[in-house]
C-alpha cells in the first residue's frame, strides 16, 4: 500500500495563478450573458432603496487614475449595500456639454464658423457619444456593475427638459436675475466662468505704485497732495473710476521732497522702504473716514476718480489706498455701485483693449500692461515698477489666465435663500467629516452664481426678450420650452426662429407688436450636472430623490455637490443627498501630479492588462482614499502580493472541503475543541469589522482585515495546524469535521465579503463551489454576525495561548537556525512558565505538541527551574531538542510507537489505525 494514497489530500481544480488579464473578460462576458445587473436588481425588489447617485465623468478623453479610484469606491458601496439588505440600482452618467468637446472638434480641423450652429452641435453630439462608448468599455472592463445600456446623458432631450424644469422653478421664485457685474472672464475661451471654473497657478505679473494727484481735498487735503495705490494689473488703470480707503484705518500724509502722499499708516514702513523713501516726514495722521469724496485726477485720462470708504481694504499689502476699477472687481464693483460710479469695462470677450482706453486700443489687455506703465511713467505719475510671482486665477480647461471683466450675466442668488442652503448642509452626514465645514464656508461666503456661458455646445438659458429689452420667463414659456425640449432635444432653440419657440398666441404687455427675440447663452455646465436630481433620481422610476450618498474627488465641494445643493434646496427646500462622501487625488509615487510631460502617469488599462482589475481594485481598497493618494508600481506588487495570499488561501480551503457536505458534516460549535471554537470566534469578529467598515465606507479596514484573516489567522496558525487533522485522520474524525466546518464557514464568509472588491475572483471561485445554489456570489448577502457568550472567555484564553505558540515558534526557528533540528516535527520542546502558565495549559484537551506542530511537547515547571539552555522570551523559557523516536511514514511526526503494528510497521499507532479502519479491504 502507498501510504501517500491514504491521506485526505486537498482537492481542487481552482487554479493558484489567478491570469487576471485574460479570465477578468471571460468572467464579463459571462455577467453580461446572464444579465448580473438585472438579476441583483431582481433579487433585492422589495427591499429598502440605497441610491448613490453617480457624479458625471466628462466625456472626453481615456480613463485616468482618478476615475478608476472614483468608480471602484462607488461599486464597493453599491455592491456592499445590495448584499446588506437594501435594493441599491446603479446608474452611471455622463457630462456632455462645455468647451473641452467644442476644443475636441476644433482640434480636429473643424471649423465652427463654416457651418450652422445647429450643424456643429450636432457634430459635438456625435463626439460625445463617441466618448461615452470609449468610456463605458473602460469601466466595465473595471469591473463596475451598472445600468450600461441605460446611462443617463446631460445631452439627452429628458434630461434637457428636466433642467429647464428646474431653471424656471429657480425664475419663478426669483432667484434668477440678469445683471452687469464684474465676473471671471476667460479670454482664451471667450466666455465667463464659474468659481469652480478656476485653478490657481503661479503668474509673474508687474508691481506697481501709482500716486493720484487731489483737485479737490473737501478741506482736508491740499490740492496736489498724492494719494498712492498699489497694483498688480496696470491694464485697468484706464478702467479706474475711483480709491477706496476703510474708515477706521489710520491714515499718514507723508511729504517727501516737497510733496505730499497719503498712505496707511501701518503700512509706512513697507511703503517707504520700497519707494526708498529716505528722507519723509510724517505731516499728519487722521481717520480714513475723513477722506470721504475727496476728488483726484486719474493720471492719465481727463476725469476724476473718486474717495470712497470700503470695508474690503486692509492692510494685508499695498497702501491701504486701493485702485477701484467697478469693471474688474468685485469689491470694486459693489462698492461702485454704493457711490454711484458707472461700470467701464473697455476690454472686449477676447481680452483686447476697447477704444474706451484711449490710447491703448486694439492691444491685448496682457500686453497693455507694458504699454500702460509706460504712459503713466511719462505723466510723472508712477512711483515704482517691479515684477512678483503670485497666485493668479487661470482658466481650468485652457490653463490661461483669466480677467474679472463687467459684462451682462445671468445670476442665481445665493444670498435669497443661503440660509436655507447651510441648514441643509447641516442636515448631511459627511465622510470624512471636515467635508461638512468645507462646504459650509464655501456657501456662506459664496456669491451670487454666474450661470452664463457665451459659447455654443450647452443647454440654451431660455429666455425670450420683449420689444423693451425686458427678459422674459414665464411659467408658460418655460413650459412649452422644457416640452419641445423633451421631444426635440435643445437644438430645436437653435434650429427654429424665436416666433417658433414660442407658446401659440403668445402675447406680452411689453411687446406690443408680438416681437421678441431669444437668448443666446447657454448654461454654465455645472448647471446642466447640478440639475441631475430631477433629470435622474426624479425621472426615472427605477431611483429615488434624494439620494443616499453622492460620493466624488474633494475638488466637488466648490463643483457638483455645490451646485447640485444649490438647485436642490432652490426648488425644493432640502439637499439633493443624505451624505456626501469624498476623496483624494491620484499623485505618483513621489507626490506629484501625474502628468504626460513628467511621464509619471500610470493608467488604469495598463495595470488592468498587466495584473487584472481585481488587483487595481484591491488598490482601491487598500489606501486611505480620503487624501490624496500615491500611485506607483511598487504600490501594484504589494497589493499583487496580498492578492496571492488570499487567492492561495481560498484555494487551500476549498482543496480541503472536497468530501465536505454541510448538512451532514456540520459540527456544532459546543461539540468543538477550544482551538476550532477560538478560529469561529476570530471568524465572528472578522465578520462584525469587515461589516462594520462597509457601513462607514472604511474599505482599507476590510481590506487590512480580510488579509490578517487569511495570512494570519489562517494560513500561519489554523490552516498549518490543521494539516495534520484534516489529512491524517480518517474522513469522518469530529475533529476533522470540526476543522472542515471552520473552513467552510470562513470560505464562505470571505467570498461574500470580498466581492464588492475582488467580484471578479469571488465569482471565479464560486464557480467551482459544488454546494452552493446561487449562480452568483453577487447573489447572496454578507454573513450576519453571530454572536456567543463564550467567546469572550475563548479570545481571554487563547489570545495567551498564541502568546505561548509565538515564543515557541522563535524557539523552534534558532533551533532551526542553529541545526539542532530541521522541520519542526522533528522537535521536542519543553515550555517552562508561572504557575498561571502551568494552569493555563493544563486547562486544555488539546493536543499541545499539534499546536505547536511538533512531535513531543512537555511542561517543564516554573522558569527558574529551565536549564542554562533553555530559549529566554517574554513570560516563558523553551528548550528545543530532537524527539526520540521514529519518523512515521504517513503523517511524518517523530514517534517511539513506530513498530508497534504489525500489519504498519512504519507508521505510528494513530496513522495504522486510519489506515486499518479507513482502508481496510
Amino acid at each position: 500500500m502507498e501510504y501517500k494514497d491514504t491521506l485526505l489530500m486537498p482537492k481542487t481544480d481552482f487554479p493558484m495563478r489567478g491570469n487576471l488579464p485574460n479570465r477578468e473578460p471571460e468572467i464579463q462576458l459571462k455577467w453580461e450573458e446572464m444579465d448580473i445587473y438585472k438579476k441583483v436588481l431582481d433579487r433585492t425588489k422589495d427591499r429598502p432603496f440605497f441610491i448613490l447617485h453617480d457624479g458625471p465623468p466628462y466625456a472626453n478623453g481615456d480613463l485616468h487614475m482618478g476615475h478608476a479610484l472614483n468608480k471602484v469606491l462607488k461599486d464597493m458601496v453599491v455592491r456592499s449595500r445590495s448584499m446588506m439588505g437594501f435594493h441599491a440600482p446603479y446608474v452611471p452618467g455622463w457630462d456632455t456639454h462645455g468647451l473641452p468637446i467644442e476644443q475636441a472638434l476644433t482640434n480636429k480641423g473643424v471649423n465652427r464658423k463654416e457651418m450652422s450652429l445647429a450643424e456643429f452641435r450636432k457634430l459635438c453630439e456625435e463626439y460625445a457619444y463617441q466618448q461615452i462608448d470609449s468610456q463605458r468599455s473602460q469601466f466595465k472592463r473595471i469591473g463596475v456593475r451598472g445600468d450600461w445600456d441605460n446611462p443617463y446623458v446631460t445631452l439627452k432631450p429628458a434630461y434637457e427638459s428636466r433642467q429647464i424644469e428646474v431653471f424656471g422653478k429657480m425664475a419663478n421664485k426669483g432667484y434668477i436675475y440678469k445683471g452687469l457685474k464684474p465676473v471671471y472672464w476667460s479670454p482664451s475661451s471667450e466666455s465667463s466662468l464659474a468659481e469652480a471654473e478656476i485653478e490657481y497657478h503661479d503668474k509673474k505679473s508687474p508691481s506697481i505704485y501709482v500716486s493720484f494727484a487731489v483737485t479737490d481735498g473737501k478741506g482736508i487735503l491740499a490740492e496736489g497732495t498724492n494719494l498712492v495705490i498699489w497694483t498688480t494689473t496696470p491694464w485697468t488703470i484706464p478702467a479706474n473710476l475711483g480709491i477706496s480707503v476703510n474708515a477706521q484705518l489710520d491714515y499718514v500724509e507723508v511729504a517727501l521732497n516737497g510733496s505730499l502722499y497719503v498712505i496707511a499708516q501701518e503700512l509706512l514702513k513697507e511703503v517707504a522702504e520700497e519707494l526708498a523713501w529716505t528722507d519723509h516726514e510724517v505731516v499728519r495722521v487722521f481717520k480714513g473716514e475723513e477722506l470721504e469724496h475727496i476728488l483726484t485726477k486719474h493720471p492719465l485720462y481727463d476725469r476724476t476718480s473718486l474717495v470712497m470708504l470700503g470695508d474690503h481694504v486692509t492692510i494685508d499689502s499695498g497702501t491701504g489706498c486701493v485702485h477701484t476699477a467697478p469693471g474688474h472687481g468685485e469689491d470694486d464693483f459693489l462698492i461702485g455701485k454704493k457711490y454711484g460710479l458707472s461700470v467701464l469695462c473697455p476690454v472686449d470677450e477676447r481680452g483686447i483693449m476697447t477704444d474706451e482706453a484711449p490710447g491703448f486700443e486694439g492691444e491685448f489687455y496682457d500686453k497693455a500692461n507694458k504699454s500702460v506703465t509706460e504712459a503713466l511713467d511719462n505723466v510723472g505719475a508712477l512711483e515704482k515698477l517691479t515684477f512678483i510671482t503670485h497666485s493668479y486665477p487661470h482658466d481650468w480647461r485652457t490653463k490661461k489666465p483669466v480677467i474679472y471683466r463687467a459684462t451682462a450675466q445671468w445670476f442665481v442668488s445665493i444670498e435669497a435663500f443661503r440660509d436655507q442652503i447651510l441648514k441643509a448642509i447641516k442636515e448631511t452626514s459627511f465622510t470624512p467629516a471636515w467635508g461638512e465645514t468645507r462646504l459650509y464656508n464655501m456657501l456662506r461666503d459664496r456669491g451670487d452664481w454666474n450661470i452664463s456661458r457665451q459659447r455654443v455646445w450647452g443647454v440654451p438659458i431660455p429666455v425670450f426678450y420683449a420689444e423693451n429689452g425686458d427678459p422674459v420667463i414665464t411659467e408658460e414659456t418655460i413650459a412649452h420650452i422644457a416640452e419641445l425640449f423633451r421631444e426635440h432635444g435643445s437644438n430645436v432653440w437653435f434650429e427654429r426662429s424665436t416666433a417658433e419657440l414660442l407658446p401659440p398666441g403668445f402675447t406680452h404687455p411689453s411687446s406690443p407688436n408680438g416681437l421678441f427675440t431669444k437668448e443666446t447663452d447657454i448654461m454654465d455646465v455645472w448647471f446642466d450636472s447640478g440639475s441631475s436630481h430631477q433629470g435622474v433620481l426624479v425621472e426615472r422610476e427605477d431611483l429615488q430623490y434624494p439620494a443616499d450618498l453622492y460620493l466624488e474627488g474633494s475638488d466637488q465641494y466648490r463643483g457638483w455637490f455645490n451646485s447640485s445643493l444649490t438647485t436642490s434646496v432652490a426648488i425644493n427646500g432640502i439637499a439633493p443627498y443624505k451624505g456626501i462622501l469624498s476623496h483624494g487625488f491620484t499623485l505618483d509615487g513621489n507626490g506629484r501630479k501625474m502628468s504626460k510631460s513628467l511621464g509619471n502617469v500610470i493608467v488604469p488599462a495598463k495595470v488592468m492588462n498587466q495584473m487584472g482589475a481585481d488587483i487595481l481594485r484591491l488598490w482601491v481598497a487598500s489606501v486611505d482614499y480620503t487624501a490624496d493618494v500615491r500611485v506607483s508600481d511598487e504600490n501594484f506588487k504589494q497589493v499583487s502580493e496580498v492578492y496571492r495570499k488570499i487567492r492561495n488561501t481560498l484555494k487551500f480551503i476549498h482543496g480541503n472541503l472536497a468530501d465536505f457536505n454541510e448538512q451532514e458534516h456540520r459540527v456544532a460549535f459546543e461539540d468543538m475543541r477550544e482551538m476550532d471554537q477560538y478560529m469561529a470566534m476570530k471568524l465572528q469578529k472578522m465578520i462584525a469589522t469587515v461589516r462594520n467598515s462597509y457601513e462607514t465606507y472604511e474599505f482599507s479596514t476590510i481590506y487590512h482585515a480580510l488579509n490578517n484573516y487569511c495570512a494570519n489567522d489562517l494560513s500561519s496558525f489554523y490552516l498549518d495546524v490543521a494539516k495534520d487533522v484534516v489529512y491524517i485522520e480518517s474522513a469522518d474524525h469530529p475533529h476533522r469535521r470540526a476543522m472542515q466546518t471552520v473552513m467552510f464557514d470562513s470560505l464562505m464568509a470571505i467570498l461574500k465579503l470580498a466581492t464588492p472588491i475582488i467580484p471578479h475572483t469571488a465569482d471565479e471561485l464560486w464557480s467551482y463551489l459544488s454546494f452552493v445554489d446561487e449562480e452568483s456570489v453577487q447573489l447572496t448577502d454578507f454573513p450576519e454576525v453571530i454572536s456567543n457568550p463564550a467567546f469572550e472567555g475563548l479570545d481571554e484564553k487563547w489570545s495567551r495561548f498564541m502568546d505561548v505558540r509565538d515564543d515557541v515558534l522563535k524557539a523552534l526557528e534558532e533551533a532551526r537556525a542553529a541545526k539542532t533540528i530541521g522541520k519542526s516535527l522533528e522537535a521536542k520542546v519543553t515550555v517552562y512558565g508561572n504557575e498561571e502558565l502551568a494552569n493555563l495549559l493544563a486547562s486544555t484537551d488539546e493536543n499541545l505538541a499539534q499546536l505547536f506542530i511538533v512531535s513531543k511537547y512537555e511542561y517543564g515547571g516554573t522558569q527558574d527551574q529551565a536549564p542554562e539552555n533553555a530559549v529566554k522570551l517574554n513570560e516563558v523559557s523553551v528548550t528545543v531538542e530532537k524527539a526520540t523516536g521514529e519518523k512515521c511514514e504517513r503523517c511524518w511526526t517523530i514517534s517511539e510507537e513506530i513498530g508497534q503494528s504489525e500489519e504498519h510497521p512504519t507508521l505510528c499507532l494513530r496513522c495504522a489505525n486510519v489506515v486499518e479502519t479507513q482502508y481496510a479491504k
